[in-house]
């Protein structure tokens, strides 16, 4: 399915929509929605004109800064990520989940629904490929189930012959609030018996799009990061990073009605790292 026009809530660009797997979703959502049930995507004030890409108001639109990652020399990512995520979170600007799909097109996103699961989501966590994770703090796992905080004592499948052993991590992420994160994760039976990766990570969150109470919550995008970092992808991991912070000062200038600032740190990390990807193509 290609991502339909959002008629008045965002405006006609030339650029073709982004088509990726959180672009589908965001449209299907808005096709399904018949009855005008969802959130309004711009709080306290009318909606406004957001480019239908990058989810931006005009003024400060990142389409041109959108990276591209040159291929790895195997043909394919050492890792992948899958997005379940809470209902209408695809249509809040704020969402970081966007950016993960926009730098790793293989990205999957389903809508997650306490009485239904998706066919594509069974039939990818199935994959003999895939090593899934739940990624989520260890301390609210069940007792008795398996929390690790590194990859690779899970990744060898000793049922196969000495070249098809290791598998792909498929870092699962519980996209919406911290709130919605929580429900997710207990209630959802398809998950329980896949590992919980917990993070340990060392810094504090740079997001501030969103208030929250405790500094070790972190972003999907952040989190995402940390999951491409564990598994080797210091190229994709690096890239979101700075794109991710690209995104946040853009569109925090943008409700201040401050003008986009590209030269700042953000801004000038992504220019380097996408010069570095350019030479490798």
């Amino acid at each position: 399915m290609s991502l339909v026009s959002l008629s008045d809530l965002e405006p006609a660009l030339d650029l073709p929509p982004a088509d990726h797997a959180v672009a589908r979703l965001r449209a299907a959502c808005l096709l399904t929605d018949t009855a005008n049930t969802r959130p309004r995507l711009d709080r306290g004030e009318p909606r406004i004109e957001r480019c239908a890409r990058c989810r931006l108001i005009p003024s400060h639109c990142m389409c041109h800064l959108r990276p591209v990652l040159s291929v790895p020399p195997q043909g394919r990512r050492p890792a992948a990520v899958c997005l379940i995520m809470a209902p209408f979170e695809a249509l809040k600007p704020s969402n970081t989940g966007w950016l993960i799909a926009d730098v790793l097109p293989e990205t999957q996103a389903f809508v997650w629904s306490r009485v239904q699961v998706e066919p594509g989501l069974l039939a990818l966590l199935a994959d003999p490929q895939w090593q899934p994770f739940v990624v989520f703090p260890g301390e609210f796992a069940d007792p008795g189930r398996e929390v690790v905080t590194e990859l690779a004592p899970m990744l060898a499948d000793a049922s196969q012959p000495p070249e098809g052993r290791v598998k792909r991590p498929l870092f699962i992420l519980l996209d919406g609030t911290w709130s919605e994160a929580r429900k997710m994760f207990r209630k959802s039976p398809y998950l329980a018996r896949l590992p919980v990766l917990s993070l340990q990570p060392e810094q504090l969150s740079r997001y501030r799009l969103r208030r929250s109470h405790h500094e070790h919550h972190f972003c999907t995008s952040e989190v995402a990061a940390l999951c491409l970092a564990l598994a080797g992808d210091e190229v994709a991991a690096q890239t979101l990073e700075a794109y991710l912070d690209v995104f946040s000062s853009r569109y925090l200038r943008a409700k201040q009605s401050v003008p986009a600032d590209e030269g700042d740190e953000g801004h000038q990390r992504l220019r380097v790292l996408a010069a570095e990807q350019a030479r490798r193509a």
